[in-house]
């Protein structure tokens, strides 16, 4: 029971890569009030019982007036305050392992929308956080065409633009790429769907029996299966750029292990737990149980990652000290 309870965590944190962060932030806006402090050690049993609930450890939740942000690292909250995924951000090692609590509360109308620029005010306050924008040539991994071609399915139905004026449904949620939106949506049988207007619809489920998370994706482009790919974290750390050169809309179904996919992020920082006897934690996981690797799967698809540079846009930390000013 255990073992299973530990694996759903694993889901949970991964998902997170992938959390919905953007909002669009209005005018200079600053919260009236605000307590930050280091998040005290979690109670790792409380965490377990918490994870089988549903319930994750880190979390962002804006309530009314309140904005709460718990056991957050200092680079998640750059990501919510900047829009950005967490590859887009170069700074110190430290800011994915430090963590801190955040208890905020809004001015007289303000809503969630500008809670983003409220928290990029604090950062810069409390934390002495100054950044800049640059292009970078950086390693990433190339999205190609592999040796037999493609063996993607082109797609029948064509995508529809998100229409950003339509409300959020239930359980939905919006982040803002620098490539426009996309909306996430739960489902009832535990999946998510991650619908990226132009670029197509993909959805990622769990498989508690394969310890495999499932992928399916419809009209999607190329460069939206760039998106899906680092969405999942199988970059080893590095961002995944379309190369393929291919047009069009495809579907494509595929499952990658979770073992895989742990080593994957492990790489980028995000430590996960591992099943006892699994020989995880040190960035180096196997899969013993002979699930399909992120690269096997690309194979059956007719596409690979292989290494190389681009020019990619980054938000770089010049300066940010480790402890907040006192509140």
């Amino acid at each position: 029971m255990r073992d299973r309870i530990v694996w759903k965590m694993v889901v949970g944190l991964m998902m997170l890569a992938g959390a919905a962060y953007g909002q669009t932030a209005v005018g200079n806006l600053t919260f009236d009030v605000a307590s930050v402090r280091q998040s005290p050690e979690p109670d790792m049993k409380a965490m377990i019982a918490g994870l089988q609930a549903g319930k994750l450890p880190n979390s962002v939740r804006i309530n009314g007036s309140r904005a709460t942000f718990t056991y957050e690292s200092l680079k998640d909250l750059i990501m919510y305050a900047y829009k950005l995924q967490r590859y887009e951000i170069s700074g110190p090692d430290w800011m994915v392992t430090d963590r801190f609590d955040i208890d905020a509360r809004l001015p007289d109308g303000a809503t969630k929308d500008d809670v983003p620029e409220m928290l990029r005010a604090l950062l810069k306050e409390r934390f002495n956080l100054t950044t800049h924008n640059e292009l970078q040539e950086q390693p990433v991994l190339a999205l190609v065409i592999g040796k037999g071609g493609s063996k993607l399915k082109e797609s029948t139905e064509k995508p529809v633009a998100l229409d950003e004026s339509e409300p959020l449904k239930d359980g939905e949620t919006q982040k803002d790429t620098p490539d426009g939106p996309i909306r996430l949506l739960k489902n009832a049988d535990g999946s998510t769907t991650y619908n990226m207007g132009v670029r197509g619809t993909f959805t990622l489920k769990y498989d508690d029996e394969s310890s495999s998370m499932h992928m399916g994706a419809s009209s999607i482009t190329m460069k939206g299966f760039a998106v899906m790919m680092n969405t999942l974290g199988a970059g080893q750390g590095h961002q995944i750029v379309d190369m393929t050169a291919v047009t069009g809309n495809y579907q494509a179904a595929a499952d990658f292990s979770l073992m895989d996919l742990m080593s994957s992020l492990s790489s980028q920082g995000i430590n996960l737990p591992t099943r006892p006897g699994s020989g995880g934690g040190s960035g180096e996981a196997t899969d013993p149980e002979g699930g399909v690797t992120v690269s096997s799967a690309l194979e059956k698809l007719g596409l690979k990652l292989e290494k190389s540079r681009a020019k990619v846009a980054r938000l770089v930390v010049d300066h940010v000290e480790k402890l907040p000013t006192e509140n």
